[in-house]
C-alpha cells in the first residue's frame, strides 16, 4: 500500500507543479496582451472598441448577425433607436 501512496503523492505533486507553471504562463500572456492594448492606445486607438472587435472576430458571421438582431430588437423595444432608423423607408 505504501508504494501506491507514494505514486499518488508523486502524481499530485506533478499536477500541482504543472498548474502552477501554467498559471505563471497565463499571467505572462495577460501582461503581454495588456502591453499590446497600451501600445494601441498610445497610437490613438480606442481600446474598448478593440476589445469588442477581438471578441466579435472569435464568432462566426451567423452568430454575430443573430446577436446584432437581438440587440436591435431590445434597443427598439426600449426606445433607444431614434425614429427613422428603426423604420423602413415608407
Amino acid at each position: 500500500m505504501e508504494s501506491s501512496t507514494a505514486v499518488a503523492q508523486g502524481q499530485l505533486k506533478s499536477i500541482v507543479e504543472r498548474v502552477e507553471r501554467l498559471e505563471e504562463e497565463k499571467k505572462t500572456i495577460a501582461d503581454d496582451i495588456k502591453e499590446v492594448y497600451a501600445e494601441a492606445k498610445a497610437n490613438g486607438f480606442d481600446t474598448k472598441t478593440l476589445r469588442k472587435v477581438v471578441v466579435l472576430r472569435k464568432k462566426d458571421r451567423t452568430e454575430r448577425e443573430e446577436e446584432e438582431a437581438m440587440l436591435d430588437l431590445y434597443m427598439n423595444a426600449l426606445g433607444m433607436v431614434p425614429s427613422g432608423l428603426n423604420e423602413s423607408n415608407t
